[in-house]
């Protein structure tokens, strides 16, 4: 049923638990996983040496969280494909969804910021409303 999967992480404990969802899901379906970890970019200012390497900073964490995850998925014999992007969550992870082709997005919620988004986070929520295909939402 679902052949590719788009595990959305922000390396948070909470998505460090749906990964486990992710790997038990991904391993009865026979399913690829698709790491994904956007990120946002600095302010634009004046290119300075600090400010390329406050940069570079930001897109080694990125690129090491989407590495943790896709070693621990290929341990337990999962296909998985690394990610990272440059931009808001929501919008990464829909560009994600289509150009993969994913069946299924499954990501965690996030924090509160309006009554309508009280139970899932702003980016799940945006998520939720927009995707191509079904999203899962772990708590």
């Amino acid at each position: 049923m679902f052949r590719t999967i788009l595990f959305a992480t922000d390396g948070s404990a909470l998505a460090e638990r749906v990964l486990l969802y992710v790997e038990h899901l991904a391993r009865q379906e026979r399913a690829r996983v698709i790491v994904l970890h956007a990120y946002d970019p600095l302010p634009q200012y004046r290119a300075t040496e600090r400010y390329q390497a406050l940069a570079d900073q930001l897109l080694a964490v990125a690129e090491e969280i989407v590495d943790d995850a896709v070693q621990q998925l290929r341990q337990a014999g999962v296909e998985a494909v690394p990610d990272v992007r440059e931009g808001p969550a929501p919008t990464a992870i829909l560009e994600a969804a289509r150009a993969y082709d994913v069946n299924l997005i499954v990501m965690g919620t996030r924090g509160l910021r309006n009554v309508n988004e009280v139970i899932l986070g702003s980016v799940s929520h945006h998520v939720l409303r927009h995707a191509p295909c079904p999203v899962l939402v772990v708590p």
